[in-house]
């Protein structure tokens, strides 16, 4: 499929909206608020007090637990590794049963550290200076379990908009993507392709990268397309534990490999204008988190953090899957772009499309 040439919106990524005279509590300088703008990115590098982010740790540690135990009581592993800590319990299991990483990252119901943490007061602050007063979340959120030297978990360069319908190009969708740990070009960092969204256009993806699900956008696009110089707008942005590094929905970005000992763990959380389409293939509804007009409005989460996107992501597809521990991932996404390289997520995406 060419570029979404028809849908070029610039003005939608480079355009801020008014901003308060008096700032609230977590709201960034005008000079941040500028270079998201400008650049498409803006890092944070102290965002959150250590003890904040304790909890979203603890709820990872419970996912983990979960897959652990299902995959000792299947007899598809020896050992828990109860006793190894937060960034080495999976790299262990991954030795195992490999996979376990994915198994815990296509865990879709929404724990109430990570609900907690998506609709934190300042967080909401910083994107009200991004999208305005009217603020929701949006269906696709991502925990990461970046095992070491795992090709399935070291995503390639791409644009948000490439995995989403099309609709929603011209709507902002701010991310914060927030490690658990020191980020560093060692253990699997962020790269964004600097002015990469200035165009407003998303460039044509191919799918599958490698062995994996994910779309993939060449560097040959990326200079041809989207005015990207390769040598001097790649940034490589190491988040310090307790830092945010937010971008739109249209700047190329990818994540680098994990060469360390360690499973970089990560969370990325989106909002946007909840009067505006998100993309998502119509399969689930953003989560309305701020009212401009209803300032004691509270969030009902009931019905989203118990709706796993990832059987719904199935479902679409034809059905759901019925093996507990396949580890093949596959979606609607793999629809919108040519299929250049097949691997067994694209069997399951043919299979489930063909049954």
């Amino acid at each position: 499929m060419a570029a979404d040439l028809c849908k070029i919106s610039p003005e939608t990524y480079t355009i801020q909206p008014a901003q308060l005279k008096e700032k609230k509590v977590g709201q960034l300088e005008n000079w941040q608020v500028d270079q998201f703008f400008e650049k498409g990115y803006v890092l944070v590098p102290k965002f959150f007090a250590a003890e904040e982010l304790e909890p979203v740790k603890d709820a990872i540690n419970e996912l983990v637990g979960v897959v652990a135990d299902k995959l000792f009581a299947a007899g598809k592993i020896d050992d828990k590794c109860e006793k190894a800590g937060f960034y080495q319990r999976v790299t262990l299991l991954e030795k195992q049963f490999p996979g376990a990483a994915i198994l815990v990252i296509k865990t879709g119901i929404l724990p109430s550290a990570f609900q907690a943490l998506w609709s934190n007061e300042r967080l909401l602050n910083v994107v009200e200076q991004f999208i305005g007063p009217d603020i929701a979340g949006h269906p696709v959120w991502n925990l990461r379990a970046k095992a070491p030297q795992n090709e399935q978990l070291t995503v390639p360069w791409h644009q948000d908009n490439a995995y989403l319908d099309g609709t929603n190009l011209q709507t902002l969708q701010p991310t914060a993507w927030i490690p658990l740990l020191d980020t560093n070009a060692n253990n699997g960092c962020l790269q964004v392709a600097s002015k990469g969204h200035r165009l407003g256009m998303t460039a044509t993806h191919t799918c599958c990268a490698g062995g994996t699900w994910y779309v993939d956008l060449s560097e040959d696009e990326m200079v041809k397309t989207l005015n990207v110089n390769m040598h001097q707008d790649v940034v490589t942005c190491e988040v310090p534990y307790g830092g945010v590094l937010f971008f739109n929905n249209c700047v190329p970005h990818r994540s680098v490999e994990n060469v360390s000992d360690m499973t970089r763990w990560s969370l990325d959380l989106r909002w946007q204008n909840p009067t505006k389409s998100n993309g998502f293939f119509g399969l689930k509804d953003c989560v309305v988190m701020r009212k401009a007009d209803d300032p004691d409005y509270v969030i009902d989460w009931s019905k989203f953090a118990n709706t796993d996107r990832t059987k719904l992501q199935e479902k679409e597809m034809g059905k759901a899957s019925k093996d507990e521990f396949s580890t093949a991932i596959h979606g609607p996404w793999m629809r919108r772009w040519e299929i250049v390289n097949h691997n067994r997520h694209t069997e399951a995406h043919d299979a489930y499309i063909n049954d």
